[in-house]
C-alpha cells in the first residue's frame, strides 16, 4: 500500500502593507499635485496621504521631482507616439485622414490619463523637468500644425486659417476636457472622441 504524500508546508506570505507600490505612490502624488499644486506639496504631505513614512516612499522613488517627471511622461508618451505615427511620410493615408485620426486619438489618450494631463497643462517651466515637458508640447504643436498645412495643400481643409492657429484650437478643444469630463459621468469615451472629432472637422472641411 502506497503511503499518502505529505504536503509541503505553505510558503509564508511576505508581511507588509499591500498596495503601496510605485504606481500607487505616483497616482496619489499626481492627485495631490493637482489639488494642492506641485510646489506646495511636500514629500511629507504625500507620506501623510498614503499613511506611510517618508523613508518608505524613498524606498520607491528618489523624490518629488522624479514623481513629477513620471507623471508628465505618462501624459505625453502615448500622444507623442500617436503624433509621430501620424506624421510618418510612408503612411498610405492622406494628411486629412491622419490628422483626423490623431485628434481622435488625443481625446482617447487624455481621457485615459486625465490626471496626468491635467498636471501637464498646469506646469509653467519652473524646473528642468517642466521645461522639458513644455518643449515636448511645443513639438506636438509643431507637428500638428504641419499636418494641418499638408491637409490644406491637399484641398481637404480650408486654407484661410493659419495652420498653427488651427493646431492650437484643436488641442485647446481636446485639453478642455480636463475641466469637465468624468470617467463615471454621462458620456463614454467613444462618444466624446467621436463628438470632438466630428465637430472639429465638419467646421474645418473645405467648401
Amino acid at each position: 500500500m502506497t503511503s499518502a504524500a505529505v504536503p509541503e508546508p505553505a510558503t509564508p506570505r511576505r508581511r507588509g502593507r499591500p498596495g503601496y507600490d510605485q504606481a500607487t505612490i505616483l497616482r496619489t502624488a499626481v492627485d495631490l499635485f493637482n489639488r494642492r499644486g506641485y510646489d506646495a506639496t511636500s514629500m511629507g504631505d504625500l507620506a501623510r496621504e498614503l499613511g506611510l513614512t517618508k523613508a518608505a516612499i524613498y524606498h520607491h522613488v528618489d523624490g518629488k521631482e522624479q514623481l513629477l517627471s513620471a507623471a508628465l511622461d505618462d501624459a505625453l508618451d502615448e500622444l507623442t507616439a500617436a503624433v509621430t505615427e501620424a506624421t510618418q511620410p510612408t503612411s498610405d493615408l492622406s494628411a486629412y485622414e491622419r490628422l483626423r485620426s490623431v485628434v481622435r486619438r488625443s481625446v482617447e489618450v487624455l481621457m485615459a490619463h486625465q490626471s496626468s494631463v491635467t498636471l501637464l497643462l498646469r506646469v509653467r517651466g519652473n524646473s528642468e523637468v517642466e521645461l522639458a515637458a513644455l518643449q515636448r508640447r511645443r513639438w506636438l504643436d509643431d507637428q500638428l500644425a504641419e499636418l494641418v498645412a499638408q491637409a490644406a495643400r491637399e484641398g481637404s481643409l480650408r486654407a484661410d486659417i493659419p495652420p498653427r492657429l488651427v493646431s492650437r484650437l484643436l488641442f485647446g478643444m481636446v485639453n478642455s476636457l480636463v475641466e469637465w469630463y468624468h470617467a463615471d459621468g454621462t458620456y463614454d469615451p467613444g462618444t466624446v472622441a467621436d463628438a470632438v472629432t466630428d465637430l472639429a472637422f465638419d467646421g474645418l472641411r473645405a467648401r
